[in-house]
């Protein structure tokens, strides 16, 4: 009897928690005279106590947005870390070390932490390197846009004008004086000539002109070969004017305080498609 009741004690106390299909078998044991037939009738899982349900919600929050909030929160405090950091960029695996401490040392987390800050826009990896500051490479970026973008009213065009005119007038001097420095090269050959005929025709003879002819021909020989070492230009006229071109219109933009890599550049994003050989290289 003292068994019965213990039991009879349990089975009401469970009684409120125990499915609506298992009534039935609870009320014949407690009517029923005979102790083994119900035992036998009733399953084990019908009189445990049913099993908790897993909590859905923390202070009117579900478990989803939970671990939202806590993502968010990682991610804020990875960002504020990499802010401390001086330098614009660190490699991936720093990058990942630095995600994976903020998430407990966990691996995959912090794995999952690098990659939705990249898909996010907060870093840029490329590569093996990781810009900590996308927002500086922006603006390069857009830098970068403007200076090779012409647009209709641009006030490049301007500079780009003055630059030109401030050029013709360069080019226009320094091909003067190379011309007149070849003129003077023309009246000095002419001066060697009228000398050597005079030599050899009324003070001395062909005999002794002859060697000192060739002498001077193999000394303008090498001086031809000289200039070829140095300017890599074959030695002839044309070869000569273009050099000496270029080297007085090197300093007359030095003096005239002359920006040419400006030029050059200004010169390629309006006119693309102009020939190079129209801008020497200086």
């Amino acid at each position: 009897m003292a068994l019965r009741r213990a039991i009879t004690k349990r089975l009401i106390d469970g009684y409120k928690c125990v499915r609506p299909s298992n009534t039935k078998i609870l009320r014949h044991y407690m009517t029923s005279s005979n102790l083994t037939d119900p035992i036998m009738a009733i399953r084990i899982e019908s009189v445990s106590p049913p099993r908790r349900e897993e909590a859905t919600s923390v202070t009117g929050l579900s478990v989803s947005e939970t671990k939202k909030l806590l993502r968010m929160y990682q991610m804020e405090k990875v960002k504020a870390r990499l802010r401390e950091i001086p330098k614009n960029s660190v490699s991936y695996w720093e990058f990942v070390q630095i995600c994976c401490e903020t998430c407990g040392n966990n691996d995959e987390q912090g794995s999952q932490m690098a990659q939705s800050l990249d898909h996010a826009g907060s870093v840029v990896v490329l590569g093996d390197i990781v810009f900590l500051h996308p927002y500086q490479i922006a603006k390069s970026m857009a830098a970068m846009i403007h200076q090779t973008s012409a647009l209709p009213n641009d006030p490049r065009k301007e500079e780009l004008a003055q630059l030109e005119t401030t050029k013709k007038c360069i080019d226009i001097k320094a091909r003067r004086i190379v011309q007149a420095e070849l003129y003077c090269g023309l009246g000095l050959l002419a001066a060697q000539t009228i000398g050597f005929m005079r030599l050899t025709f009324w003070e001395l003879s062909w005999d002794v002109m002859e060697p000192i002819c060739f002498f001077v021909t193999s000394l303008h020989f090498l001086l031809g070969y000289y200039f070829f070492l140095r300017t890599s230009t074959e030695p002839s006229f044309e070869g000569f004017y273009q050099q000496r071109f270029k080297t007085k219109q090197k300093k007359l933009m030095e003096s005239h305080g002359f920006d040419f890599l400006r030029y050059t550049e200004l010169n390629s994003l309006f006119t693309p498609l102009a020939c190079k050989s129209e801008v020497s290289t200086v």
